[in-house]
Formats: C-alpha cells, sequence, structure tokens
C-alpha cells in the first residue's frame, strides 16, 4: 500500500514533532550520560524490525480504551500499522506494516517512513539492555566494557558463567 499525497503529507508533519520530541529527549538523556551502549554493525536487509513493528506506549495509552483507540487508528491509518497483539506486562503493541514486503523485504514507502521507522536501531542504544533480532547486523557495545569485564574477572566466576554475562551485558569488543 504506497503512500498518497495527503498522507506523506500527514507523516511529514509527524515526522517534524517526532525529530523535535526525539531531539529534546536525547539532549536530556545525554545530560544524565545516556546513551552507555555504541551502536555497532549496518543494516543487512534481513527485513526483521518491519515484519511486526513494536511500540512501547505509557500505562494511560494502554489501559484508557480512548487513548488505545486513538493511538491504533493513528498507527492504522496514518502509519499503515495493522494492529495484531499487545503485550500487557511490557505495555506493548504489536503490528504488521502494510508497506512491507515480505518477499523482497523492502518497504514500499521508504521515503515517508515514519520517525520509529527511520531511527531503528539507534533508538536501543538507551535500553537497559539492547535485544537485536538474531538475524540483525547491528549490534550493540557497553562504552564502559573494559571496566565491567574486570569487574566480572575479579569475581572469580566460572569460565561459562563469564562468557554468558559478557555476552548478555554486550561486553564484547
Amino acid at each position: 500500500m504506497k503512500d498518497g499525497p495527503l498522507r506523506r503529507v500527514i507523516k511529514r508533519l509527524a515526522l517534524v514533532r517526532y525529530t523535535l520530541d526525539l531531539g529534546f529527549t536525547r539532549l536530556v538523556l545525554w545530560a544524565r550520560g545516556e546513551p552507555r551502549y555504541r551502536l555497532k554493525g549496518s543494516c543487512n536487509g534481513c527485513g526483521r524490525c518491519c515484519e511486526t513493528p513494536v511500540i512501547p506506549v505509557s500505562r494511560p495509552v494502554f489501559f484508557l480504551r480512548s487513548l488505545r483507540w486513538l493511538t491504533l487508528t493513528w498507527h492504522r491509518v496514518v502509519n499503515g500499522f495493522e494492529f495484531v497483539s499487545d503485550d500487557r506486562r511490557l505495555k506493548l503493541f504489536v503490528f504488521r506494516c502494510t508497506h512491507y514486503d515480505a518477499v523482497t523485504k523492502q518497504c514500499d514507502s521508504y521515503d515517508s517512513r515514519p520517525g520509529m521507522c527511520r531511527d531503528y536501531p539507534r533508538n536501543l542504544v538507551y535500553e537497559a539492555l539492547p535485544e537485536f533480532f538474531p538475524e540483525c547486523g547491528y549490534s550493540a557495545s557497553y562504552k564502559k566494557s573494559e571496566q565491567m569485564r574486570q569487574a566480572l574477572l575479579k569475581a572469580h566466576l566460572p569460565p561459562e558463567k563469564y562468557a554468558e554475562l559478557v555476552r548478555k551485558l554486550h561486553l564484547e569488543e
């Protein structure tokens, strides 16, 4: 489903608002010492991030019917995301993107894609423990990994436990 002219204008306005909000948020996070991770690698075109976009929402948006309806309607009408399911514990909405072609692994509206699509996977370096799809060409590296590895070595952990923590905490070089 390619975007028409009206949808492109709406998406462009939403992108401007998203970019301003993201810039301000990241400035505040930077002042607090964030992000803790560096992004490594590059896109290998696996398409996993496009198959089922996931959007974290606030408690009010998740639980209040009117806000939930408004959010889901916006993503369906403007972004072309069809609601699939939600995760009550993590307050996530899971969608299927109507712009994604599973055969070519391409977006038919790449130029007018939403800000969250443009920002992926940079947004993950702000997470406590970034998780990437196994097929993804990106990974994260903890900025203070050397100090953390030294601390783990001083803990005299069994080698398999040490290796597991290095992997899970993104302490690889």
